[in-house]
């Protein structure tokens, strides 16, 4: 969270739009943070956008277009992986924005897969709200084990690696 993602996403949406190719962009229906229909980025760049509940709808909804973009790609299911393979093999650009960890550390939906198949990544990362390194992971501030918990800066802040292990240290002498 915090790196510009969502910003980056849109960025590159528009850029398409401006040079008249076809674009469709897809979020999480689950994903109502800013907008129920628009991906938003935490600065407040929007771009209209589609809500779906499985990646299986984008086959659905992307024929004749050039580009498909992905917001919040870590929340859905593992069927992306194909769907965006398919799509490439089309000739379809997709570009996807998502974290690849959980709050935990932990690689995050299909990420790790999208990562792998992807014929270019860009990493971007937050700064650490503590030292100002380069962030590794979105810590979570508040009490819950719950995976997906969609939130901002009341739930999460990004940590660098040795700022987030000292954040755990302390969550377990409190205890």
């Amino acid at each position: 969270m915090f790196s510009g993602k969502t910003e980056e996403l849109i960025r590159r949406m528009r850029r398409a739009q401006f040079a008249k190719q076809k674009v469709e962009i897809f979020k999480p229906a689950i994903d109502v943070r800013y907008s129920e229909e628009d991906v938003v980025s935490h600065d407040q760049k929007h771009i209209q956008s589609t809500p779906i509940d499985s990646s299986a709808s984008i086959l659905l909804l992307s024929s004749d277009i050039d580009v498909v973009g992905i917001d919040e790609a870590q929340f859905f299911d593992m069927g992306l992986v194909d769907v965006c393979n398919e799509l490439a093999n089309r000739g379809v650009r997709v570009i996807i924005a998502g974290l690849d960890m959980d709050y935990k550390g932990i690689p995050f939906g299909p990420m790790p897969a999208l990562c792998a198949i992807a014929d270019d990544v860009t990493k971007v990362h937050a700064i650490c709200v503590k030292c100002g390194n380069l962030a590794y992971v979105s810590h979570r501030k508040v009490q819950n084990d719950k995976r997906v918990l969609l939130g901002e800066t009341q739930e999460y802040e990004p940590l660098c690696r040795e700022c987030y292990q000292k954040a755990l240290e302390n969550e377990k002498s409190s205890e």
